[in-house]
């Protein structure tokens, strides 16, 4: 298949390939996304998230409300939750060790029963979950995720 010419000595490939090497790291990541990467990472969370978060990322009933326990039920993952409020590190690291450990380090007082899955799931198959449920968001709050990734990358 040849190249798009754009102009004469000028091809399409080189420019696009720039374009997306100035990308910021997670809109650089997110266009590499393929399909099969989206099925990996919806079977990864079919496999460890949707018993609590929902297999379609509904997440519990009265979330926003504390049981008998002080725990708050699990999220959504979808546009209606609070997920993409938080940067891919801090996602990253809450799914690792766990809601509690990371919201002490924060200094939050919060009861999270979120379990850690360091011991269970790699980097790579966790950011294949990130990867799922971000890929469910409508355009407008994955960009704003990604802001807020950017920005937290940053400091």
């Amino acid at each position: 298949m040849p190249v798009k010419q754009l102009s004469p000595g000028r091809h399409l490939l080189p420019a696009f390939s720039l374009m997306i090497g100035l990308m910021p790291v997670p809109a650089a990541a997110f266009l590499h996304a393929s399909e099969t990467d989206t099925d990996s990472g919806r079977a990864l969370y079919v496999e460890h998230c949707a018993a609590c978060h929902g297999v379609d990322l509904e997440g519990q009933p009265d979330w926003r409300s504390p049981d008998a326990n002080g725990f708050y039920p699990a999220p959504p993952h979808d546009e209606t939750g609070h997920t993409w409020h938080h940067d891919d590190a801090m996602l990253i690291d809450y799914i690792a060790r766990g809601g509690q450990a990371v919201l002490d380090d924060m200094g939050v007082t919060f009861t999270s029963g979120m379990p850690g899955f360091g011991s269970v799931l790699n980097q790579s198959e966790i950011e294949a979950i990130l990867d799922y449920i971000k890929s469910t968001w409508p355009e407008h709050i994955r960009d704003a995720q990604a802001q807020r990734s950017n920005a937290a990358a940053a400091d």
